[in-house]
């Protein structure tokens, strides 16, 4: 890993629930040398990516991450046209809809919706990382990637986050050679328990996928008038989604919802 993609990964620690990182932490989570994390750091703060706060000079992000965040949504609105989306496409499930995007070797949980349907519901974090094998969106992205993609990601150590999650590369390969059948991916308790998530792949205007669109319900609701109604709702919106941010889908991507 290069001198800028250290620095550029250390960002991705911080989250809703870690706002706030010391140099301590940042060295445990990164596993990097503690010198080498503030020499990182350092320089961070002097392009405006982090800036320090209270008494023990913690870390949190800057005003850059801002100004790219507004000219990124400027460019390709994603996020405000991923929330009339989302709205729907909660509101005709009656389930928790969220959106992911590819950020470098990691995936992101970008924005979600909830339904009001329900007291009991999946819930989400903004920002959250989420992983390509034991994620449905993370297997939606990988069915459509490019192959050298799909190595790096399952040469990596695969975290098993349950009891359910898949960490065998060949079987994971099984799974994703699936989802290229269909155009959908569905995890069962792969990255929480209990848990059934659908998803579809989005796709940028080269197509290739930039992220995912998914749909996550507790097991216990999934109906057999569910599992009919959630892949048919979700299909429509991934491609009306991929179509409002000016992307395409590939030849080989279904042209139906699955059955």
């Amino acid at each position: 890993m290069g001198t800028v993609s250290k620095a550029l990964s250390l960002l991705t620690y911080f989250n809703h629930g870690r706002t706030e990182i010391g140099l301590s932490d940042l060295t445990r989570l990164s596993a990097m040398n503690k010198a080498t994390v503030y020499r990182l750091m350092t320089e961070l703060t002097e392009s405006g990516f982090v800036e320090q706060a209270g008494s023990d000079r913690s870390y949190r992000l800057g005003p850059q991450v801002l100004r790219l965040a507004a000219l990124r949504e400027a460019a390709v609105p994603i996020l405000s046209v991923s929330r009339r989306v989302l709205r729907d496409l909660s509101d005709e499930t009656g389930e928790t809809t969220h959106l992911s995007l590819v950020q470098g070797s990691q995936l992101n949980s970008l924005s979600h919706a909830y339904s009001p349907r329900h007291a009991t519901k999946v819930m989400m974090e903004d920002a959250e990382v989420l992983t390509y094998h034991g994620t449905g969106s993370g297997l939606a992205v990988l069915a459509y990637a490019a192959p050298d993609f799909i190595t790096q990601v399952l040469a990596q150590p695969l975290q098993a986050h349950t009891a359910q999650t898949e960490t065998d590369p060949d079987r994971i390969r099984s799974q994703i050679a699936s989802v290229q059948a269909c155009g959908m991916a569905q995890s069962i308790g792969g990255f929480e328990a209990d848990v059934h998530s659908h998803a579809v792949p989005i796709f940028g205007p080269d197509q290739q996928p930039i992220g995912a669109l998914a749909v996550a319900a507790p097991v216990s609701r999934m109906s057999a008038e569910q599992k009919q109604l959630i892949p048919e709702a979700l299909y429509r919106a991934g491609q009306t989604l991929t179509h409002r941010i000016g992307g395409s889908s590939p030849a080989s991507y279904p042209q139906n919802a699955p059955e």
